[in-house]
């Protein structure tokens, strides 16, 4: 479906109440597959525990449409406090209330059902596109609160990945694990230089985030980038040659990162009884060298470095996927079409990731392939706001409090994200020692 939410006569309001009930049923549906005991189990540390999570998603509607936006009391106004933020972006750890003892899974699905109910009655109903109201004009408010909806099922997706197996229901419908053999043979593709549209301005989409305004133009000179997503058996090359162990290769964050953490491989990969295992959703599987390698940016970063290459910056990344010899460029890389099951790994098709390359429909102009889908991509670019960056009254804190010089940019989608969030102007980020989250990567030169 696409995200068709605006028209001459103002907002789609049956689209918009059709993504919000998608959106609140995947997320019941990844809360009961969670044990009742394991429910306030916390399996990041730097993450609230699962029970926060269920809270925080309606709590965060409330707080940003019906009180910010509408000017509403709001439910309950305890629960909107203690579900209110879930990161402190100093040091990127959870900073939720902390409670001494959470509320019970019944009583956050009663104050969930509550909030669902006027959530969906002031998107039928209510002046949720005041001009006049700059948390509500063109639908802010409403889409603000979607769109963080999907991203923070993204985020319960890899807190999951690290929930005890016995401590989750395995869904009846989980596809069987698409592994591969092999990957192909690694390539480098040149890219010529040429002009990449970062962001977008107002306006050219239904919505985006503060940090994708307005355009920002940057000149690329010519470089060489990975055809592939480097692979299981590629990054195995590494860690076999000693990468851990050679300080040289790694800056002296990502140093400090793997010595107090005693990091020896990637956090998605096991040694059980001396045999390589990927840690799946649902269970050990012998490693797929065809899958891409999902690691910290301080990791692909020394792999790189290992390789005598680089990361690619965030403009790069733009070229390749977007660029075309003609100097246009495109919204996805494979074209104007719109995103769907053919073109790469997303929108929750799969728990996993699945052999690089097995989706040429999405290639870029250039042949280069799985920029969307599979993985976030890393690139090398700290993230900051673009020139004219203005933070969006509906969630104002949402990016200017990551601009510390700390985060990088990472583009492109993973298996959880869903295909709302597929846009060219879209950014992600993370700290560089963060490994839990769907991260490949492929280098540059």
């Amino acid at each position: 479906m696409a995200v068709a939410v605006a028209s001459p006569a103002g907002l789609d309001r049956t689209a918009l109440a059709a993504w919000y009930r998608r959106n609140r049923e995947r997320s019941r549906a990844l809360f009961d597959t969670v044990l009742p005991e394991s429910y306030a189990a916390r399996p990041i540390p730097l993450r609230n525990p699962i029970c926060f999570y269920e809270g925080h998603i309606p709590a965060f509607a409330v707080n940003t449409l019906l009180k910010r936006g509408l000017g509403d009391g709001g439910i309950d106004a305890a629960y909107e406090k203690l579900f209110e933020r879930g990161i402190d972006p100093e040091d990127e750890k959870a900073v939720g209330a902390g409670a001494a003892q959470w509320p019970s899974r019944a009583e956050i699905r009663a104050y969930a059902d509550a909030a669902d109910r006027e959530i969906l009655a002031a998107l039928a109903q209510r002046a949720i596109d005041d001009a006049d109201n700059p948390v509500l004009a063109g639908g802010l408010g409403a889409i603000t609160v979607l769109e963080h909806e999907a991203m923070h099922q993204e985020t319960l997706h890899y807190i999951w990945h690290r929930l005890p197996y016995d401590q989750k229901r395995r869904p009846r419908d989980v596809p069987a694990p698409w592994t591969g053999v092999e990957p192909p043979l690694p390539r480098s593709l040149r890219i010529p230089a040429g002009r990449a549209t970062l962001g977008v301005d107002p306006g050219e989409v239904p919505f985006a985030w503060d940090n994708e305004l307005p355009a920002h133009r940057v000149d690329v000179k010519a470089f060489w980038i990975d055809r592939d997503s480097v692979s299981n058996r590629e990054y195995m090359e590494f860690v076999e040659a000693g990468g851990y162990r050679n300080e040289g290769l790694w800056d002296p964050e990502g140093w400090q990162w793997r010595s107090e953490h005693d990091v020896r491989h990637p956090l998605f990969w096991e040694l059980h009884r001396g045999a390589w295992f990927w840690r799946g959703m649902w269970e050990l599987l012998p490693l797929p060298m065809a899958w891409p390698a999902y690691v910290s940016h301080a990791e692909a970063s020394a792999y790189a470095r290992w390789k005598g290459r680089r990361l690619p910056t965030e403009a790069e990344y733009h070229r390749a996927a977007f660029g075309t010899s003609s100097g246009n460029e495109r919204p996805h890389p494979w074209g104007d079409a719109p995103p769907d099951a053919t073109r790469g790994n997303f929108d929750f098709s799969r728990w996993d990731p699945v052999p690089v390359g097995s989706f040429p429909r999405g290639d870029s102009a250039w042949g280069v392939r799985d920029l969307v889908g599979n993985g976030w991509e890393w690139t090398s670019t700290v993230f900051a706001g673009f020139a004219g960056f203005r933070p969006m009254p509906s969630y104002p804190e949402y990016s200017a409090d990551f601009f510390d010089g700390k985060h990088y940019v990472m583009k492109g989608a993973s298996p959880a994200t869903a295909r709302e969030l597929v846009r060219r102007s879209l950014r992600n980020w993370f700290r560089p020692g963060y490994p839990y989250v769907y991260a490949k990567f492929r280098t540059a030169a």
